[in-house]
């Protein structure tokens, strides 16, 4: 499976401009799109699934115009939108029997089969019987991957899906979606939560202001950062400094002050060690000075 994403732009009647000239290439796998709340992500979610029509530009799936062959890419689709409902008047079971009834799969047995085989692989099988608007915050996120799931689609789309679950939650979800991807399958995962790419996606993209910033392996996109991360310990009154005039990744109380970790263009006179950079320095590096040096220079232009 191949997705093909062509200029694609979307600009709304008050003339907000939420995605700008967007082009990605996503194959089979997990690809992660990175981006803060308010950059397109959302928009670029419901374009794929076919709810929302751009303004300019085409997609493509597996060659297929998706604006010329809606019905069909939809029978390849599973959704989990970031505001995922469901009848809360259905037990958990129920809820899933009846999303397999709307997805076409007609036969009663083999519906209740792939009810079960589904509520079993998100670990939900032991609460089957349970009404849906009783289960937890993350038994409700597992629900809704689980309703993606149904028909076996080719490509499953989930927009936000660890935003408010705990960290035993998110890492359960995480793996999930990462035991999906061993599949001839592609997941789009959408999110600003760093951790969601770096533990599961080989391909990523960051969307900042509708635009695309970058596109590549979670690897490349780290490389960027080496040699602007670093580490160093100070007292209570340099603390307050050295905030200010760089973005703090981590501090941890010490007798005395703190260890921090930074990001920075350049020291400019304090004493600290370059440390190796993960994808949390790299996105709070490139937020901090690529994109709003992007930002003041398109202003400009202006």
């Amino acid at each position: 499976m191949k997705i093909e994403i062509k200029d694609l732009s979307q600009v709304y009647k008050n003339d907000f401009r939420a995605l700008s000239h967007v082009d990605l290439e996503i194959n089979s796998g997990m690809f992660g799109l990175l981006g803060p709340n308010g950059a397109g992500k959302s928009t670029l979610m419901r374009i794929l699934v076919t709810l929302l029509n751009p303004t300019h530009g085409d997609v493509f799936v597996n060659g297929m115009k998706l604006s010329d062959n809606r019905a069909e890419v939809r029978s390849y689709l599973g959704y989990l939108p970031q505001d995922f409902r469901f009848f809360s008047k259905l037990k958990t079971w129920e809820f899933l029997d009846y999303a397999a009834s709307l997805a076409g799969i007609r036969n009663k047995k083999q519906r209740l089969e792939q009810v079960d085989d589904l509520l079993e692989q998100v670990g939900l099988f032991d609460f089957r019987n349970r009404f849906a608007n009783k289960l937890s915050g993350g038994m409700k996120r597992r629900l809704g991957i689980a309703q993606a799931l149904i028909g076996d689609p080719k490509i499953v789309v989930v927009d936000e899906p660890t935003t408010g679950l705990d960290p035993e939650e998110r890492i359960r979800f995480r793996n999930i979606l990462s035991n999906l991807s061993q599949r001839e399958v592609i997941i789009v995962l959408s999110t600003h939560i760093v951790g969601d790419i770096s533990s599961t996606c080989s391909q990523m993209a960051l969307l900042n202001g509708g635009e695309v910033h970058f596109k590549g392996s979670p690897e490349q996109f780290i490389k960027q950062t080496d040699g602007h991360v670093f580490k160093t310990n100070v007292t209570y009154e340099e603390m307050k400094l050295i905030s200010e005039a760089y973005p703090i990744i981590t501090s941890v109380p010490e007798a005395g002050g703190y260890e921090v970790e930074f990001v920075a263009n350049e020291l400019n006179g304090w004493k600290a060690d370059t440390i190796t950079p993960s994808l949390e320095h790299a996105y709070v590096y490139f937020m901090e000075y690529i994109a709003n040096q992007k930002q003041v220079s398109n202003d400009i232009l202006i």
